[in-house]
């Protein structure tokens, strides 16, 4: 690639020395970009002289009240504003209110659009045998206000109330996102999970929040098969009812093109068709023109729950706010990414990743959303089909995907791809060498945007920018109003190209409200235990700043974007096996229900769960570590009935590449085990790096050095 004269960007001339490492992506004219625009308004109204990028991302992160009010001003948020925003002096462990003033509605921003010509979401599902050429389900908006109402009006009916939960266990269908919209269109909570969920990681995380309501496909489609999924909701609801919890309506939604369910029908279940038709004869929550009666609330009222992976206990319920997710959705979309009402947006997604959050806020542009409920690789070529059939012009994505991907096809070789403009990547670090690939194989003028956040805060931290260059290997910069740096052990902001840990030091307006139980909403001791460990979840790390757990580095400033990111991986011990995150508690947990009965063929005294770097760090692998009853030996039997029970219990996501029998396993000396530890010796640390006095038997540490060895002899 030569190197290309220098150019300008924000008014601000580059230098050549900027080029050592020459852009894959440069923007055509940045001019016309909506940052520039917000840039130009910034200086209008504020008498400022902001030239780059990294001019108005300082300023941005400095004056975090003036931003946030141009943010919602740019951004024409429907509701009401106040003149308050927030205290730009508070830290984030005071996780401050913000727009205390403001009364909004997420959905009536998603709603914005009315038109009975524009699609609001195209529905394609994975072909299989028996439906070789599924239909593509359509929704203008006009057809999704029209739904929303409906559902709205028949949880009315129902007895839903602000605050109450609502939840799905179902696949990424039409129905589910109209679920969600009528849900918080009236005030309740969302709460999702992913179909391919086992039921028994789906209670671990409903009977913490006790959900009113539970949308449930009756089928999805996976690797060309049609999977019945009504067995795993009825367990599901067995164990709900276990736990005293009881919805008042389960509605079930005919999910995929097979005529009927060949499972028993549940006299207690609702169709989603006489759950519609309900709703339609009540016509509550409506005003006399017909119009829906948004529930507006204050901006920091709870807006859905998302999981943490559960890493050690149950999964923790992650509360966040609905002018949070509004305002910081739309500087994401129309301000750094520059998403038009006429863009074609998709993103590969279960409903249980926050990436389906992310995905159905387009609809606050105005844009087409495309929903996928399938495999993505088992016909390679349907994605990038859908792409030119469909003209997708927003493709996102996970990183493990864009990996395998390359291993066996080359879209750019089948396929037009023209309408394509910005690729996202996020669940894992992209690799190098897999830019050079997607602007090689897929298409050379994308915006290739590597993304990070997390479920955490359910949007980024870092990612793209429609007016800045992409390079080889690095996040295009750190987003607007998000004071990022990367922090040393000893907590002072590393210069650039130095690794430490990501940190946010100002609070922004997505930070959660807290962990469930919310004050008001359950006893005063859980609550009260959810705020402690929601505070020792971010801030017990470094004093007064957020603590993300990502490894990264903020690389010297390229084109005035004040330096990219660089992801080097978890900081934690998250097992993330095809960039989907879980916690090693999730394994535990089976193999303790499952396997520690003392009077057993086999007992599992102890076990131990990470991940293994392969692919060239590209992805990882789970590897489990079991410690058997004194005197048993792992055989290929006992190793396939642990895999079965993971599979059937979790999802085929979780269970582990290698079972492995060990003699012992490490623990520290106030009892935790020691999986971070673990995992960087497996990974190739040497033993020197571990503070042996940290632990009660450093002994066993030498046995994991050994396998270590082993098993990247097997990857390499």
């Amino acid at each position: 690639m030569t190197i290309p004269t220098p150019i300008t960007l924000f008014n601000s001339v580059v230098p050549d020395s900027e080029y050592a490492q020459p852009p894959l992506y440069q923007p055509i004219n940045p001019k016309n970009s909506a940052i520039f625009r917000f840039q130009s308004l910034v200086n209008s109204v504020y008498h400022l002289n902001l030239t780059s990028y990294y001019d108005l991302y300082k300023w941005s992160t400095l004056n975090i009240d003036k931003f946030w009010s141009l943010v919602w001003d740019f951004t024409t948020v429907v509701g009401e504003k106040g003149d308050q925003v927030v205290d730009k002096d508070t830290l984030p462990p005071e996780n401050p209110q913000w727009f205390c003033d403001a009364r909004l509605n997420w959905a009536e921003n998603m709603l914005q659009c009315r038109s009975a010509n524009k699609i609001a979401l195209i529905q394609a599902t994975e072909p299989t045998e028996e439906y070789p050429d599924p239909e593509l389900r359509k929704c203008t908006y006009a057809q999704l206000y029209a739904l929303v109402a409906d559902i709205a009006s028949a949880l009315l009916l129902y007895g839903l109330k602000p605050g109450d939960r609502v939840a799905s266990y179902s696949s990424n269908c039409i129905e589910n996102v109209a679920a969600c919209l009528a849900t918080t269109a009236i005030g309740g909570i969302w709460v999702s999970a992913a179909a391919d969920f086992g039921p028994e990681g789906v209670l671990e995380r409903f009977e913490q929040v006790q959900p009113k309501f539970i949308f449930a496909a009756d089928a999805v489609v996976y690797n060309a098969k049609i999977h019945y999924h009504t067995p795993k909701l009825s367990a599901l609801l067995h164990g709900l009812d276990t736990k005293s919890v009881k919805p008042n309506k389960v509605i079930i939604i005919h999910a995929v093109p097979q005529p009927t369910t060949p499972y028993e029908w549940d006299s207690n279940w609702t169709s989603w068709e006489s759950f519609i038709i309900e709703g339609q004869k009540a016509k509550l929550g409506r005003s006399a023109a017909g119009e829906i009666e948004w529930c507006r609330l204050s901006f920091d009222a709870p807006l859905w729950i998302l999981f943490s992976s559960g890493t050690t206990g149950r999964p923790k319920p992650i509360v966040h706010r609905a002018g949070g997710m509004l305002l910081q959705a739309k500087k994401e979309f129309v301000i750094c990414g520059d998403l038009q009402p006429r863009d074609i947006f998709f993103y590969y997604t279960t409903t249980g990743w926050m990436m389906w959050n992310f995905l159905v806020s387009g609809l606050s542009v105005g844009c087409t959303i495309v929903l996928y409920d399938g495999s993505p690789l088992r016909t390679p070529s349907y994605l990038w089909q859908l792409t030119d059939r469909l003209g997708i012009t927003i493709f996102g994505t996970s990183a493990k995907y864009i990996d395998q991907l390359s291993k066996c096809y080359k879209p750019r070789e089948h396929h037009n791809l023209h309408s394509l403009r910005h690729l996202y990547s996020t669940g894992s670090p992209l690799a190098p060498a897999l830019f050079d690939y997607v602007y090689e194989h897929i298409h050379p003028h994308v915006l290739l945007g590597s993304i990070t956040g997390g479920t955490d805060i359910c949007s980024l931290f870092a990612g793209m920018c429609s007016a800045l260059p992409v390079y080889r290997g690095e996040i295009q910069c750190r987003m607007l109003g998000m004071a990022i740096e990367s922090f040393s052990p000893a907590g002072a902001a590393n210069p650039p190209g130095e690794a430490g840990e990501l940190v946010c030091t100002k609070p922004f307006p997505c930070m959660p409200l807290g962990f469930w139980p919310l004050a008001g909403y359950g006893k005063a001791e859980d609550v009260k235990g959810a705020q402690t460990r929601f505070q020792q979840s971010y801030f017990a790390e470094y004093p007064g700043v957020w603590y993300h757990g990502d490894h990264v580095i903020i690389s010297p400033s390229k084109s005035g974007n004040g330096g990219g990111l660089v992801m080097l991986g978890r900081s934690d011990g998250v097992l993330n096996p095809g960039g989907v995150r879980f916690g090693s508690s999730e394994i535990y947990d089976v193999i303790e229900l499952c396997f520690s009965q003392p009077n057993a063929e086999y007992v599992v005294v102890d076990s131990l769960a990470i991940g293994q770097k392969v692919e060239n760090g590209t992805d990882e692998r789970v590897v489990l570590f079991l410690k058997l009853m004194e005197g048993q030996e792992l055989s290929c039997e006992f190793e396939q009935k642990i895999k079965s029970e993971v599979r059937s219990r979790r999802s085929p996501r979780h269970v582990p590449a290698k079972v492995i029998q060990v003699p012992d396993i490490p623990y520290t000396l106030n009892g935790k085990r020691v999986e971070v530890l673990v995992k960087k010796i497996i990974n190739g640390a040497p033993l020197s790096s571990v503070n042996l006095a940290t632990l009660s038997n450093p002994g066993c540490l030498e046995f994991y050095v050994d396998v270590g060895i082993q098993l990247r002899k097997e990857v390499e």
